[in-house]
């Protein structure tokens, strides 16, 4: 007999989205460590723009990191919460020592790409099941990342 949670959302699916849903927040996590290493270190003639640029991408990310957490515990589930667990989950590259502007905007922009190809992934896994929660979170994500992705490259164009 299939278990259900109080959502109706099946145990296995909840389990499996929850896995999914723990490398994102790794994910999230490293992006966030990324975002506040650049952001100290930035040097160059952006630095004013692109220091508070990062501060509120970091922001933003620390945001995410907290509802992504909430969401697995709303699908009755543990969400990873040491720097072990996010550095051995994560996908993403670890932004050592970046302090060109140029530099720094491609690797969020590729941080950002990793994330929006997760995000859709887990949108994909999540339709099948109606899980309209977790669906919302992404796509409320995946919008707002598109359009920083579409604002940090016409950054970089002369």
């Amino acid at each position: 007999m299939e278990q259900f949670n109080v959502f109706g959302l099946p145990k296995k699916y909840t389990d499996e989205m929850a896995d999914k849903l723990n490398q994102l927040l790794s994910d999230f996590q490293i992006y966030y460590q990324n975002l506040r290493g650049m952001h100290w270190n930035i040097k160059g003639a952006h630095f004013l723009v692109l220091h508070v640029k990062l501060e509120e991408l970091y922001n933003v990310a620390a945001e995410n990191v907290d509802e992504i957490a909430e969401r697995i515990l709303i699908l009755e589930n543990q969400p990873l919460h040491t720097l072990q667990d996010y550095v051995q989950q994560s996908s993403l590259p670890v932004a050592r020592d970046v302090r060109d502007p140029q530099q720094a905007i491609n690797f969020v922009i590729g941080n950002l790409k990793a994330l929006i190809d997760l995000e859709r992934k887990l949108i994909s896994v999540a339709e099948a099941y109606n899980d309209h929660g977790t669906i919302t979170i992404l796509s409320d994500y995946i919008s707002r990342q598109e359009k920083e992705v579409w604002m940090l490259r016409s950054s970089l164009q002369e």
